[in-house]
């Protein structure tokens, strides 16, 4: 069975004034997230404040590079099939995203990725992951 990956609507991003900086990042070609300036860590999704010690937190740009935690192709979502997963990234976070560009049927658990970007209504890139 082949099940190869369609490009689809995507809807555009809320961008307000806590994730304007994520977005224009990716406008870059850039991934980026949070880091705690008290504790250190990384968090997925970005937020000001750390949910670890409510420390304030800064910009980051992440390497992009990860593995495929856990996926799920969706077939019965309506006219389009995509598959959704979980990135385990680099840097120790873990992310929800799309796995694009490749086909869907040959996705697996492990499997090593990288992000890239697509374009949703109105020009906003959002990060996505194909196969590295």
């Amino acid at each position: 069975m082949t099940t190869p990956y369609v490009e689809r609507p995507l809807s555009p991003p809320l961008v307000d004034a806590s994730s304007e900086a994520f977005w224009s990042a990716a406008r870059e070609g850039r991934l980026t997230t949070r880091r705690c300036q008290s504790c250190g860590k990384l968090h997925w999704y970005p937020r000001p404040i750390c949910p670890y010690c409510q420390g304030d937190t800064e910009w980051e740009t992440l390497s992009g590079q990860g593995s495929i935690y856990s996926v799920s192709v969706t077939r019965k979502a309506g006219p389009h099939i995509y598959a959704i997963a979980y990135i385990a990234l680099d840097e120790g976070i873990t992310m929800l995203s799309n796995i694009v560009d490749c086909d869907l049927d040959d996705i697996r658990i492990g499997q090593r990725v990288k992000v890239v970007f697509k374009t949703a209504e109105g020009g906003t890139p959002v990060p996505m992951f194909a196969p590295a």
